[in-house]
């Protein structure tokens, strides 16, 4: 039996858990292109043998799942599923897991490094002082800042703990809030409407779906402060990109940092701005947290073909 690991960044022949994978009997076979593979690539990798398939941020789709006439598990490699057709799968009685906890820190640390980044403006002026440019720039402190977090779930709340030291005000944007963690870190609720007008720094940590798919177009950067911050670790597709450069085009806006792209590798007009930074989809990418989510991916799918019986 087979593991399709259709994720390009997954480890390596000889990380342990690839080697948990092979002392159980499975053979893995690794997606051989480099890069996120399209639908009629991850198909070309499937043959009659393959139980499982550990995926990255690649769309699984009704057709890939269909050509997988074995495929009793679909394990995805980080956080949400929103890749995945889950209907579809569903409907075949495939299981779907996915590794929630593993990256929840190294998210967490790089949008607070972001956020950093963006205050006191420190990659724009390595990039000076490497174009031979002496040009000291004037910053920004993160203390007493209105921070606005859309979504609470476990990185939303890691971010919260992170900031906590810097006596940010904390604003929160969450339809089903846990209480007991807002009042223990003196989080104010507040609308959508409400975050947007009020934050000097808004950070998205909320899936992408019908309801928040570009939840921030002209409208809502129009309620923006001038000067505020805005940084996406999140997914692509929460940003109406064309909204966003014109509010760069026209200083509407302090500073975007974006790590997550409706089309990867990205290369948009967004790349021309001085105070915009990008990132290519590293949120996850720590050799720590990489470890953990490998091997909670293994777990998932041996746990999950031991459950229909498959092993």
């Amino acid at each position: 039996m087979k593991v399709l690991i259709s994720s390009r960044s997954f480890g390596n022949a000889d990380s342990v858990a690839i080697k948990k994978l092979k002392e159980i009997g499975l053979q893995p076979i690794f997606n051989p292109y480099g890069r996120k593979p399209t639908e009629d690539e991850i198909i070309k990798l499937i043959d009659e043998k393959v139980v499982g398939i550990i995926a990255g941020t690649e769309k699984i789709t009704s057709k890939v799942i269909e050509s997988a006439s074995s495929l009793k598990v679909i394990s995805r490699y980080g956080v949400g599923l929103d890749n995945v057709d889950l209907k579809y799968a569903e409907g075949k009685g495939i299981v779907v897991k996915c590794t929630p906890d593993a990256p929840t820190q190294a998210v967490a640390e790089l949008a607070l490094g972001l956020i950093l980044n963006l205050l006191r403006k420190i990659n724009f002026m390595d990039k000076s002082i490497k174009s031979n440019n002496w040009n000291s720039l004037m910053g920004n402190l993160l203390n007493e800042k209105n921070v606005g977090i859309i979504g609470l779930g476990r990185i939303g709340k890691r971010l919260v703990e992170l900031i906590e030291p810097f006596h940010v005000n904390i604003l929160v944007c969450e339809p089903t809030p846990d209480m007991k963690f807002v009042k223990k870190h003196h989080i104010k609720l507040v609308t959508f409407s409400e975050l947007i007008s009020e934050s000097d720094i808004i950070s998205f940590h909320c899936p992408i779906s019908n309801e928040t798919r570009k939840m921030i177009g002209r409208n809502e950067i129009s309620k923006m402060k001038k000067s505020v911050l805005i940084i996406n670790t999140s997914r692509g597709g929460l940003i109406e990109e064309e909204a966003l450069v014109e509010a760069l085009e026209n200083k509407k806006i302090g500073g975007v940092a974006i790590d997550a792209f409706e089309k990867e590798p990205y290369s948009g007009k967004l790349i021309a701005f001085d105070n915009v930074i990008l990132t290519p989809h590293i949120g996850s990418l720590t050799k720590e947290t990489r470890e953990k989510m490998e091997l909670e991916a293994v777990d998932n799918t041996i746990n999950a073909l031991r459950e229909v019986k498959a092993i």
